[in-house]
């Protein structure tokens, strides 16, 4: 471990300083690819306090640091080369841009003297990704390698969280330089004025049907438990922004609370109609977006709250009162709030929606499993704190809907509909929450996309199970296709393996299951092998969701 001493006067290279510098952030992990171009900073991780995680593609490196990003609140580290590596890359750089989550990727570039020659592996680091990140900046002096580093970090995870991309010449790295480590810079305390709480008073008083939707990043065990109690009481629904419905508990200790459900893709009709109707509408640590208002179409003339800790980038819509405040001091500032007159109807009629919207309703089936009874077994065997992760299709439409999340950050799931998420998200999660139950849906053609880091998970002792759903078709895209071009399938068809056997190859766990019967005692097996896991389900090609009526255009996501 490298002395954290700002005043130092031993010089190490500007690589070595970099993981210097990431000790003293408290980084725990790397996610990395190896490549030539940063040769320096893996030498300096060798004798480091940090675990390297070796991944096996950029993809599954980048999708790691997002899932540990959006499950601790710091930024995840990713490392890979110039070139194919950071193209690899790009996509979890775009999920944690779209997603609000903090992460930092390291790039290593050609040296110097080859730039702008058309080197081997050569490309702008700016031009590539100087649109879809909060900063991006290349190490071209030595001596600032901690101050950039530092400088990553708390821009990463400030304001509105994001992604920050650092690019490491080969040989700026191996330079030497007098400042081992800096400071880490201080995060500012976002409080709510008394103004703001004045005039979010008024509003309230004057709101009969009033609603909150919570999302983003920054929830703690205190702030979603308080925010539902407080709503209850007020008879006021509160809502999940998509994918980030784990922001409140779903039920309390005490009783059900307010939670009534998630916007967006899959969402109940009960949603659509409480933000159509609503006279008020807060929103808590993600604006209201595309998705989240079907499409610009939901609530967008409803007044509007937004407190965020950061711009409300991607706000539709009015905006009466724009809040800069974390989660945590924005509830702790509107529990002290009274509303007056909420109508007594408005609560309970979303809760009695939701309840029958949530409640899984199995269809027995001799050929195939259905995942309305998958998910009544799950329900029963999961832990409270387990923590879910998903990637983008019609998979995953069953575990937003029917699984219930009583702890934040115990959901990884990509708001801009990346498949691949699923698995790298799983393995990351088992390494920061050891002994936590982790379990992976996964659709067949999701799964395919970054399957391989089950090798990874059995490298790093990380178990999870991952539940691939197996219908042998990209069910998302068919299902677009048999409402506009019916009887036309074209591009769509998978052809899979036997997933269990593969699982088994890397020395996983693996077990075919192809009747709802099987379930649940094959999953009890899963667990007991103390591995990561494959659960193979043969589902119906022709079953796209749960029965009952959900939003049209289910997803919204690749596949």
């Amino acid at each position: 471990m490298y002395a954290a001493n700002e005043t130092s006067t031993g010089t190490l290279s500007a690589g070595h300083a970099i993981v210097a510098q990431l000790e003293r952030e408290g980084v725990e992990r790397t996610y990395a690819v190896p490549g030539e171009s940063f040769l320096d900073v893996l030498d300096g991780l060798h004798d480091s306090t940090i675990t390297t995680v070796v991944t096996r593609h950029e993809g599954g490196t980048g999708f790691m640091a997002l899932a540990e990003g959006r499950l601790t609140g710091r930024p995840g580290i990713a490392m890979v080369t110039r070139g194919p590596g950071a193209a690899n890359a790009f996509i979890a750089v775009h999920t944690a841009w779209q997603d609000a989550t903090p992460l930092v990727l390291f790039v290593g570039l050609v040296p110097v003297a080859d730039r702008g020659r058309f080197s081997f592996q050569e490309f702008d680091l700016t031009g590539w990704f100087g649109s879809t990140a909060k900063k991006v900046v290349t190490l071209d002096d030595p001596t600032q390698a901690a101050a950039v580093v530092a400088d990553a970090m708390h821009t990463a995870r400030t304001g509105r969280p994001g992604p920050v991309v650092i690019g490491l010449p080969e040989d700026v790295i191996r330079q030497p330089t007098p400042t081992r480590t800096v400071v880490p810079l201080a995060d500012p305390e976002l409080a709510v004025t008394d103004a703001a709480r004045e005039r979010l008073q008024t509003m309230l008083a004057a709101a009969r049907r009033p609603v909150v939707v919570v999302g983003g990043e920054g929830w703690s065990k205190d702030s979603g438990p308080t925010l539902s109690r407080w709503a209850a009481q007020h008879g006021i629904p509160v809502l999940g922004d998509f994918r980030a419905y784990d922001a409140v508990p779903h039920v309390l200790e005490d009783g059900p609370g307010a939670y009534v459900g998630f916007t967006g893709y899959g969402r109940g009709d009960h949603v659509a109609e409480i933000l159509d109707t609503a006279d008020l509408a807060i929103y808590v640590g993600a604006p209201r977006t595309d998705v989240g208002s079907d499409g610009y179409t939901l609530g967008l003339d409803t007044p509007t709250v937004v407190a965020v800790p950061g711009e409300p980038l991607g706000h539709a819509g009015r905006l009466d009162a724009l809040v800069t405040a974390a989660p945590q001091a924005f509830v702790d500032a509107l529990v002290g709030l009274s509303p007056e007159a909420v109508d007594a109807d408005w609560l309970p009629t979303a809760q009695r929606r939701y309840q029958e919207f949530s409640t899984p309703q199995p269809t027995p089936s001799a050929e195939f499993v259905d995942m309305d009874a998958v998910m009544t077994v799950l329900r029963d065997e999961l832990d409270d704190d387990a923590v879910i992760t998903y990637g983008a299709g019609n998979h995953s439409v069953w575990p937003s809907r029917y699984l219930r999340h009583t702890t934040p950050a115990s959901l990884v799931a990509p708001r801009n509909g990346a498949m691949g998420v699923g698995i790298p998200a799983a393995v990351a999660a088992a390494m920061v929450h050891p002994g936590r139950q982790v379990v992976s849906i996964a659709g067949d053609g999701c799964f395919m996309m970054n399957g391989q880091e089950i090798a990874t998970a059995v490298g790093y002792d990380a178990p999870f199970i991952a539940i691939v759903v197996d219908n042998g078709v990209f069910a998302t895209i068919r299902e677009h296709q048999e409402r506009h071009y019916p009887g036309r399938p074209s591009g769509t068809h998978l052809t899979n393996p036997d997933f269990a056997a593969w699982a088994e190859s890397y020395g996983a766990y693996g077990e075919r299951v192809e009747t709802a019967d099987g379930f649940a005692a094959a999953f009890r097996r899963a667990v007991a092998s103390g591995r990561p896991a494959v659960l193979h389900l043969i589902q119906d090609p022709d079953v796209r969701a749960p029965e009952t009526a959900v939003r049209d255009a289910q997803t919204g996501d690749d596949a």
